[in-house]
């Protein structure tokens, strides 16, 4: 073995070594009847989601309602009735029509013709009729369709069905040439995984509860995803202690410090790996306005690491002047704050960045958990890519696996009632924040900071601790090669525990942290308002916990009862039970 094999072999043994790092293990545990019948240009399962735009015809939407739902978990769609087929969808490029046999006519059969003349990309879905076979459609469309079938209808055949097209369930049955494997969430609840998950739901369901009746938050979402299935996700309480929403798994929460691993951190790992930065390359060497600094001659591994000295938060709200906020736009103050709260225009290019930049250092190499560190990361990913970081994570990521919700100022795209409402601010912005971010730097700094701003909902965090799971991989597709996903992960500091961004199990069991159970293999990160995610490569895990504990001001009760660490010590109860 030459000189380069040993050192090769050498980094990943200390990867292996330090993260318990391993491939994913998809476990497929449930019968899944559908068939691929015929898999034009192996459409089966979907690929990339940014390249597609899929509209879901079925004869009746109430009717196939499971099987539109469960598409929905996996892409943006819209459905339409047969009725509605030519005309509403001539602005989508694939088309997944759904229906029994008896549904499926002859006119249907032009249709489908007609649009495979229009260019689309056609996915036709067929249940059987009891005690009929299931004749091919596909040798009538020239063999220009994928074609699935399953020999019954119900709702299990339906989310089946719906699953199999994206990945979800592997297809196991009909011709080998036609199987396919697991590359995305399965959503079945746990079944068949052989663990006790009704018992593991009634302690969810307890410690909910308690949180929800000491007032720790008014309520919150719960997932946990092992093998790639998954296990538990639901919802509690509701959006506020007037009890007037429910809250829905599918509410979006603002993720506060989650941000940085999950907004900035994956944009870093994409220059990286790319060679657009280097990690041991400075801020000086990037940052025109730094290199006059007392920042210069910092690694952007030492600030990845919060060793860089920074001061841990700088309150730049404390520091505003009378008339730089007031409660209409204008052409001097577009800077959207939250509802009637405007700030004065370009405030974090002209007082916040430099400030920053004119802060203190203290002695670089001593773990301190800095703000700053992130904001700096933005910075540097922007100057390198001309692109706004909001819009670059979009592109490189969430969209090509369809992370649907997750993304900065999300009242400039959901509907307020599905956004968790977090602090009534009574002393910066003085109104209840409805979708706007709770931090107020990130706030000034219009949404979108390195260290807070993300919005998401559970299941895209799940996706997203899966693709790290998967060593970069999701969706059959790769997104970073296994050693970045590897090295950002796992321990990297001399003085802490953490990785590059990523925070990391703390090794002293004592803490117990981020639970009683956890082990050394676990990564990830909690958020100021009462969010977390965990991920545990040893068991395949993904734990998400999301709540606005921040709500109606902020309380500590969610740290001091140990919400989040029971829960998760629940689901670790449940997974050694079963071992």
């Amino acid at each position: 073995m030459n000189q380069l094999s040993i050192k090769s072999f050498g980094l990943v043994l200390f990867f292996l070594l330090n993260a318990g790092v391993m491939s994913a293990q998809y476990k497929q545990t449930v019968v899944n009847k559908t068939q691929l019948l015929f898999n034009k240009n192996h459409m089966i399962p979907v690929g990339r989601l940014d390249e597609i735009k899929i509209a879901v015809v079925t004869p009746n939407p109430e009717k196939y309602k499971t099987f539109i739902q469960q598409i929905g978990r996996y892409s943006d769609i819209v459905s339409f009735d047969f009725s509605k087929f030519d005309e509403d969808t001539k602005y989508f490029n694939t088309i997944i029509v759904g229906g029994m046999e008896s549904d499926l006519n002859q006119e249907m059969l032009y249709m489908l013709k007609q649009s495979l003349v229009n260019r689309k990309n056609i996915i036709l879905c067929r249940f059987q009729d009891v005690g009929k076979n299931l004749p091919q459609w596909s040798p009538l469309l020239g063999g220009r369709i994928a074609e699935l079938g399953y020999p019954s209808f119900s709702d299990v055949a339906q989310r089946n069905m719906a699953m199999s097209i994206f990945g979800g369930l592997a297809i196991t049955e009909g011709n080998i040439s036609n199987r396919t494997e697991q590359t995305r969430l399965q959503y079945t609840q746990g079944e068949g995984s052989g663990l006790n998950i009704a018992k593991m739901a009634q302690k969810i369901d307890l410690i909910a509860n308690e949180a929800i009746r000491e007032k720790a938050a008014p309520g919150m979402v719960v997932m946990a995803v092992k093998n790639g299935q998954v296990l538990f996700e639901k919802a509690y309480g509701t959006h506020t202690y007037e009890k007037t929403i429910p809250t829905v798994i599918s509410d979006i929460f603002d993720l506060a410090s989650v941000s940085k691993i999950a907004g900035t951190t994956p944009v870093i790992m994409h220059l990286q790996e790319k060679g657009v930065i280097n990690l041991d390359s400075t801020m000086g060497h990037y940052l025109w306005q730094a290199k006059g600094s007392n920042k210069a001659d910092i690694t952007l591994r030492t600030v990845l690491l919060h060793e860089a000295g920074f001061a841990p938060y700088i309150p730049f709200y404390r520091s505003l002047k009378p008339g730089d906020i007031q409660k209409t736009y204008s052409d001097t103050h577009q800077t959207k704050l939250a509802d009637n709260a405007y700030l004065i225009n370009h405030y974090y290019r002209d007082v916040m960045w430099p400030e920053m930049l004119k802060s203190s250092v203290k002695p670089i190499g001593e773990y301190v958990y800095s703000d700053i560190s992130m904001y700096v990361m933005k910075e540097v990913a922007e100057h390198e890519t001309a692109i706004p970081m909001d819009e670059y994570v979009q592109q490189i990521l969430y969209r090509p696996i369809g992370m649907k919700t997750a993304g900065y100022n999300p009242r400039e795209h959901f509907d307020k009632r599905q956004i968790v409402p977090t602090e009534h601010d009574t002393s910066f912005r003085k109104v209840l924040l409805e979708g706007y971010v709770h931090d107020q730097g990130a706030a000034m700094a219009g949404g979108v900071a390195g260290h807070a701003g993300l919005f998401s909902t559970a299941n895209d965090l799940a996706i997203y601790g899966q693709l790290l799971l998967n060593r970069g991989e999701y969706g059959g597709v790769r997104y970073f090669k296994p050693e970045t996903v590897d090295m950002f992960t796992s321990k990297q500091s001399k003085t802490s525990r953490r990785g590059l961004g990523f925070d990391r199990a703390d090794p002293n069991p004592k803490n117990e942290y981020p639970s009683r159970l956890a082990n050394i293999s676990v990564f990830g990160h909690t958020g100021y308002t009462g969010t977390c995610i965990w991920i545990d490569p040893k068991n395949q895990l993904t734990y998400i916990f999301l709540s606005n504990r921040v709500h109606p001001q902020v309380s500590n009760k969610l740290s001091d009862l140990s919400i989040r660490g029971r829960m998760l010590d629940a689901i670790y109860e449940t997974i050694n039970e079963a071992k």
